[in-house]
């Protein structure tokens, strides 16, 4: 599926809030569906009715399954989906769980609607859009780890992807960085995740971070 045709699933409780972030999202020029949930549970029937995202915004703090809880699902049935985090919890426990649990993003709902926006659109394109406190204390989690460094056997080139990834780059600019095919970079990319038994970006990134592959 081309990015211009990007299927959105909101998974949000409060009905105020999930109300105005589906306003903003539907109108993004990339988005052609717009699906929304009260619960993980309500999103995972949709899912065993045959529907799937590209893209999933979900909160932390839902009624049932949590949001934590319900990612490894999601990521289980639609693997190439894209998870944004959206919640109120910046708790260093909550942010590590989430990002090994498979999102791609985490984002506070302090953030502007133009910022929800723009997040849309940077994990459409590849990248792990953070609210800049939430990544500070990413860096911060993983940097107090005491790793054990492991080579994984990582190729000079696709050390070279991963230190592009973990500098934040999206797949299109590491290609243009490195003058390679997109199609190559994504090779590269794979074999990476493969590696180091990974399924996702960030959790290629937090791997990078923790066992200091970079």
């Amino acid at each position: 599926m081309s990015p211009a045709a990007l299927r959105l699933w909101l998974i949000e409780d409060n009905p105020m809030f999930r109300r105005t972030v589906e306003q903003v999202v539907r109108v993004l020029p990339s988005v052609t569906t717009v699906e929304t949930f009260g619960s993980c549970e309500e999103a995972l029937r949709r899912l065993v009715a045959g529907a799937a995202p590209d893209t999933i915004l979900i909160d932390l703090g839902l009624p049932g399954m949590s949001g934590i809880e319900g990612i490894p699902h999601f990521k289980l049935q639609v693997p190439a989906a894209q998870i944004l985090v959206l919640t109120v919890f910046e708790e260093d426990e909550k942010i590590f769980r989430a990002i090994c649990a498979g999102a791609s993003g985490y984002l506070l709902k302090s953030a502007s609607l133009q910022e929800i926006a723009a997040a849309v659109d940077e994990l459409r394109r590849g990248g792990s859009p953070m609210t800049p406190r939430v990544a500070r204390r990413v860096l911060e989690m993983f940097t107090k780890l005491a790793p054990t460094q492991q080579g994984y056997e990582l190729a000079p080139r696709e050390r070279n992807v991963l230190e592009l990834l973990v500098q934040g780059l999206t797949n299109k600019e590491i290609a243009e960085r490195l003058a390679l095919s997109i199609h190559t970079v994504d090779t590269y990319i794979r074999k990476v995740y493969e590696k180091l038994h990974v399924n996702t970006r960030s959790g290629a990134v937090a791997k990078a971070f923790r066992e200091r592959l970079v």
